[in-house]
């Protein structure tokens, strides 16, 4: 008997002709609906996919970044459950279902991340949840350190949208990706809102992959993602707290963003970081910026202050 098919696989892709086909085969057998949202890419990966009858494709004139190919797959979906998947990864057997089952029971749940290894070193997780603190830094927890560490589920800040289940039907409340990131802390940002309305967003160990990661940026550390990661930074404490949350943290902020300014200084990157937390300020400003800015609504103060106390023991839990 055919398994019901209740999640459907968006993975964006831009240029991604050394990974998206292993990645696609990987998924053979997985009970769930597949679409790759294509950004334009010239390299011959868009072609590959046609090579996959199963595979629906959703092909895009240009690259519109991360956001906007996954509010395409999400829009297109029909199923309970969307599960976001980078186009460098590869699912270990059972991966959906194990994703599902988690999810199942649990409506206050809206998105769970899955254990994300490293595709190199597979004994080493590469992200096991993200988590945001009042610095205004995001980080992934279990980061280059044994799997064997992190086989528990978990509360987290936010799924890692590399390998991600949310429950579509909540978009409508919260809201879908946020285009005006483009790309980096857009899922951090998805998490935030989540927990704004009082959902909760969880670690599912059992669910594994096997991410390549920087397979299109190039690198941990480049000009594109830093530049779009310190505007995106701004931005994303700017549209998720309220004026009196935003002050009371700018001390941690400002604090938070020096040391990423040295950091990236030693790595002869601290002027395009500057210039990124530059773009994200004038962001702020903008009628774009102040569009997309949740609304304070009084019925969800205790869900700000639980976020607040959480900022603040996110700062001594970095390296957890």
């Amino acid at each position: 008997m055919a398994q019901r098919i209740r999640s459907t696989v968006v993975i964006p892709n831009y240029n991604g002709i050394d990974y998206i086909e292993k990645c696609l085969r990987s998924l053979a057998g997985e009970p769930a609906r597949i679409i790759v949202v294509d950004n334009g890419s010239t390299d011959g990966s868009r072609e590959a996919v046609q090579q996959f009858p199963q595979v629906e494709l959703i092909s895009l004139d240009r690259n519109y970044g991360f956001c906007k190919a996954v509010n395409e797959g999400i829009e297109a979906s029909e199923t309970t459950y969307v599960i976001l998947l980078n186009n460098d990864t590869e699912v270990q057997a059972g991966f959906v279902r194990a994703l599902e089952r988690a999810m199942e029971g649990h409506p206050e749940v809206f998105s769970g991340s899955a254990q994300i290894r490293n595709m190199h070193t597979p004994e080493l997780i590469d992200d096991a949840g993200d988590f945001y603190c009042a610095l205004g830094w995001a980080f992934a927890r279990g980061k280059d350190k044994p799997v064997e560490e992190y086989q528990r589920k978990y509360r987290i800040f936010a799924a890692c949208g590399c390998a991600a289940i949310y429950r579509r039907k909540l978009f409508r409340e919260i809201g879908n990706f946020d285009e005006n990131h483009f790309a980096y802390l857009e899922d951090v940002d998805l998490g935030y809102r989540a927990g704004i309305y009082g959902y909760r967003n969880l670690y599912i160990p059992e669910a594994v992959v096997y991410h390549a990661g920087s397979a299109v940026s190039g690198s941990r550390h480049n000009e594109f993602k830093v530049d779009l990661s310190a505007k995106n930074s701004v931005y994303l404490a700017y549209k998720n707290m309220p004026p009196l949350q935003l002050l009371l943290n700018m001390p941690f902020l400002l604090a938070g963003f020096a040391v990423k300014a040295a950091y990236f200084a030693k790595k002869g990157l601290g002027g395009v970081y500057c210039k990124g937390l530059y773009k994200g300020i004038k962001l702020c400003l903008s009628g774009e910026g102040r569009e997309h800015r949740v609304r304070y609504d009084r019925e969800n103060l205790r869900n700000y202050i639980r976020l607040q106390l959480e900022l603040w023991v996110n700062i001594v839990t970095i390296h957890s």
